[in-house]
């Protein structure tokens, strides 16, 4: 099936529908009370979706379909793509550098600064040009590097961008990943650990992009660690624990209470889903992805 063939057959099986008739298939308490009620949605929490997670889509056939579910916002493109993203009309809730992206040679190895320092003087003004905010950071892995060393090496390369980040509005976040299941010995694994890098760096342009599934799988008490550290969280990611999958009923974290946690906490950026949906089907993915909106609409 060529591409707009695939495209057009997903959309038309969408046809009109909202969150409110896909979450009608979810038993979670809260959702058949907001149906029964026939309440709108509400919105409260910006919602987008990380690309790499619909891969089997090509980039367009998946703003297409965030588009037709209400979606403003695709996560983690990189610059080639974002003229792409504002023809149809959608913000880039995080991006890349246009630079090789790697998880393990990151900012906690001066030997990665050069290179670092040099994509990211170049992605930094793209990503203000083209009206987005968010560039996203990896620490690296720790090989051996205890926590004092990896703070003072981040903290010498990254101060290298901050004032440019901070001339052009740009908001650089380090992604918190678990050490345990997905991303051995990767460094940044604890908030505590990234809190204390915010601090050293002082800058009101660097944050903490907060994935509650690796969290979870590392440390867990995410209410809590939400609540008391949301001065230092500029983004977050969503995903079923254990597994990586749906946050349906299916897994242990109850997004909803989540959710309503970030929105007390005053948050008004985005929520990027980036579980890996299990269905077969390209539509059955479609459908696990209406669900998680509708699921975290609170």
């Amino acid at each position: 099936m060529s591409h707009n063939t695939q495209r057009r057959k997903i959309l038309k099986q969408l046809g009109a529908a909202t969150l409110t008739t896909a979450a009608a298939a979810l038993s979670a308490p809260v959702l058949q009370a907001q149906i029964a009620t026939g309440l709108p949605i509400k919105g409260n929490i910006k919602q987008s979706v990380c690309a790499w997670t619909y891969g089997f889509l090509t980039l367009e056939e998946l703003c297409d379909v965030a588009l037709e579910l209400g979606l403003g916002a695709i996560d983690l493109v990189a610059p080639k793509d974002f003229g792409l993203l504002k023809t149809k009309g959608l913000h880039c809730s995080m991006c890349y550098t246009a630079g090789k992206t790697s998880l393990t040679d990151g900012w906690n190895d001066p030997a990665n600064h050069a290179q670092l320092i040099a994509d990211f003087t170049e992605a930094i003004p793209m990503v203000a040009e083209a009206g987005f905010t968010n560039l996203i950071c990896f620490s690296g892995n720790r090989r051996g590097m205890d926590d004092e060393t990896g703070w003072k090496n981040c903290v010498q390369g990254l101060k290298q961008i901050m004032p440019l980040a901070e001339k052009h509005g740009v908001i650089i976040q380090m992604e918190l990943f678990n050490s345990r299941v997905d991303h051995k010995d990767y460094m940044a694994d604890r908030t505590q650990w990234g809190v204390e890098l915010c601090k050293r760096l002082e800058s009101p342009n660097f944050k903490l992009l907060y994935d509650i599934y690796h969290m979870q799988i590392n440390e867990g008490d995410i209410i809590r660690t939400i609540r008391d550290n949301h001065s230092w969280i500029g983004h977050y990611h969503t995903a079923g624990v254990p597994g990586r999958h749906e946050i349906d009923d299916t897994q242990e974290l109850y997004y909803p209470a989540i959710m309503k946690a970030i929105l007390e906490t005053g948050y008004k950026g985005y929520v990027a889903q980036e579980f890996i949906p299990s269905a077969e089907s390209p539509e059955g993915k479609i459908q696990a992805l209406k669900q998680a909106l509708a699921i975290c609409d609170i």
